[in-house]
């Protein structure tokens, strides 16, 4: 099977037991759901991901968001899924699991939020195990990836401030002694 994706995951336990979550994280997670990049396949192609599943990707971020505040483990949804699979499509053929793992995920976005019929011929109703297996561990990557964007990017915003604030520091301080 061609791989799609670098699996980074590590062998993660059946049901690990989710810790309590601060009140920054939850804010944390809420501000992701809106403002983390779209991950898609290397390429190209991002910019070619329509404006509808884009918003679609963002009230999914959001309610799998809800549902991590109910104790479920967050994961990537079936859009991004979608916007990924799309743009790895564009960039080089799919093989047969993969193709209708797509056709699979694209059905369901595209019956969820209303867009044209899918045609009858590529509609995806059902899936093996294996392929939802491999929808899975996509989706759970899709989602560290994005997080994992998140924290460097806070970490680079909160590195410049302090890089800032020094260099305010210095220029405010006198020099007590010139060499």
């Amino acid at each position: 099977m061609t791989e799609l994706f670098i699996d980074e995951l590590k062998a993660a336990t059946p049901k690990a037991k989710i810790k309590q979550k601060s009140g920054e994280h939850h804010i944390s997670g809420l501000v992701g759901a809106l403002a983390d990049p779209i991950i898609v396949f290397p390429g190209g192609w991002g910019d070619t991901i329509p404006d509808w599943l884009k918003n679609a990707i963002t009230l999914e971020r959001l309610e799998v968001n809800m549902r991590e505040l109910k104790g479920e483990e967050p994961t990537g949804t079936d859009a991004e899924a979608c916007a990924y699979l799309y743009t790895a499509a564009l960039t080089q053929p799919l093989d047969r699991d993969w193709g209708e793992i797509y056709l699979y995920v694209a059905t369901r976005v595209y019956s969820r939020w209303g867009k044209s019929e899918m045609p009858q011929d590529i509609r995806v109703e059902s899936m093996r195990d294996d392929q939802k297996a491999d929808l899975n561990r996509l989706k759970r990557w899709l989602y560290q990836q994005r997080t994992k964007a998140r924290i460097e990017r806070d970490r680079t915003e909160r590195r410049q401030k302090a890089e800032a604030a020094k260099a305010e520091l210095e220029v405010m301080q006198p020099l007590m002694f010139d060499f």
